[in-house]
């Protein structure tokens, strides 16, 4: 079979510790000293892993050529050479990955300052306090420590959170299941799904004490509970279902071509069971803490890696909103193109879908939401449906 994207076993490492990982001023690593009260212009904050971050926004869709700006999908090309800082800034080197594209970045008309407090890999803990438990992640300070801080100098309404993937060991789950693939020739979704299972319950503790840390710091700044907004959010499927994939399950195209290195069932398994098992477990936990609640699981619904109605960019066919992928497909580090914990997150189209989906969001003050696309259009065909 092809070699370029074959994996090896320094792959496989690297996969096991893929993370969880999205004209306003912006804030990134540095967060001002506090004030006594919020008082300065309004806010809306991401706190969270790297699905809100801001990971895979380098890339504007898939292509397998390995050089130059990759037919238009890398960002980071400077004409002669790579240069992530240009798309994930400071973050980058400590591999928080803090995008210009991410989600609360590409929803500027939501309030006047976006703040991204968000860091690719993080767990429950690093959102919570120090003093109740939670622990500094990448040179961090705890995030809800940090949101203390922007909580003083600005007049935050809008508090979005996405947490609890790495929790249940979602780049495990993810690692294993390629390695069923391409190494074991068996299926993943039996044993992961028990390991999930398992690591549910705790996982859903955490994402509830991360909100319950988040009220307790804007309490101590002086703002009453109707004075700002929570938003939970789920997390999309990266991978299409068995029947809406474009390679063949035998042979290697999946793996040397598409980079979706999964079995029918596994995919299946993932894209009806896994992510809606995941996604209404956080529905509950929203409703038990009473804050608004938006269902991603749909967004990236025929857009996702391998899908069907995509393709990749290739020599005279430029990566497009319309037409390309809206998730990174599984890339080897350094072997190949960029780094392997971009892998499976949205990417730069689907990094300003989930900004449509916030901005949209802003003007339900109440209720909870589900996000998704109109096939064929931008992220101007991002709609919002309401969840019963």
């Amino acid at each position: 079979m092809p070699q370029s994207r074959r994996t090896t076993p320094r792959t496989l490492a690297l996969l096991a510790a893929a993370a969880l990982a999205l004209p306003v001023a912006t804030l990134a690593t540095a967060v001002p000293a506090a004030a006594t009260t919020g008082t300065g212009s309004t806010a809306t904050v991401s706190m969270g892993d790297s699905y809100i971050s801001g990971e895979a926004g380098r890339w504007k869709g898939n292509s397998d050529t390995t050089g130059s700006s990759r037919d238009g999908t890398d960002r980071a090309w400077t004409g002669s050479g790579y240069d992530p800082t240009r798309v994930y800034g400071t973050t980058y080197a400590s591999g928080c990955d803090r995008s210009d594209v991410a989600e609360v970045r590409s929803a500027p008309a939501v309030n006047q300052t976006a703040v991204n407090l968000a860091c690719s890999g993080a767990t429950s803990e690093n959102v919570f306090r120090a003093a109740s438990g939670g622990q500094s992640f990448k040179g961090e300070a705890p995030q809800a420590d940090r949101l203390a801080a922007v909580a003083g100098q600005y007049d935050v309404k809008l508090i979005t959170l996405s947490i609890g993937g790495n929790d249940l060991g979602f780049s495990d789950v993810i690692s294993t299941c390629v390695q069923d693939y391409e190494v074991w020739w068996s299926y993943c979704h039996d044993d992961q799904q028990a390991a999930v299972d398992a690591r549910m319950d705790a996982a859903m503790a955490g994402v509830g004490k991360s909100i319950d840390e988040i009220r307790a710091v804007m309490a101590d700044a002086g703002y009453r509970s109707g004075d700002y907004r929570i938003v939970l959010q789920s997390y999309p499927s990266p991978i299409p279902r068995s029947a809406e994939n474009r390679y063949p399950e035998s042979g290697w195209s999946r793996t040397s071509t598409g980079g979706c290195p999964f079995w029918n069932l596994d995919a299946d398994w993932a894209r009806d069971s896994l992510v809606p098992q995941i996604s209404d477990r956080l529905a509950g936990v929203a409703a038990d803490k009473g804050v608004q609640f938006l269902d991603l699981r749909d967004l990236l619904q025929g857009r996702e890696v391998c899908a069907k109605g995509t393709r990749m960019a290739a020599p005279g066919t430029a990566p497009s909103a319309t037409t390309s992928e809206w998730a990174r497909f599984l890339d080897y580090g350094s072997t190949v193109q960029g780094a392997t914990q971009e892998s499976f997150h949205p990417n730069y189209y689907g990094q300003l879908a989930l900004g449509r989906c916030l901005t949209l969001l802003n003007a339900r003050t109440s209720g909870n939401w589900s996000c998704r696309n109109t096939a064929g259009q931008d992220a101007t065909g991002v709609y919002l449906t309401a969840k019963p």
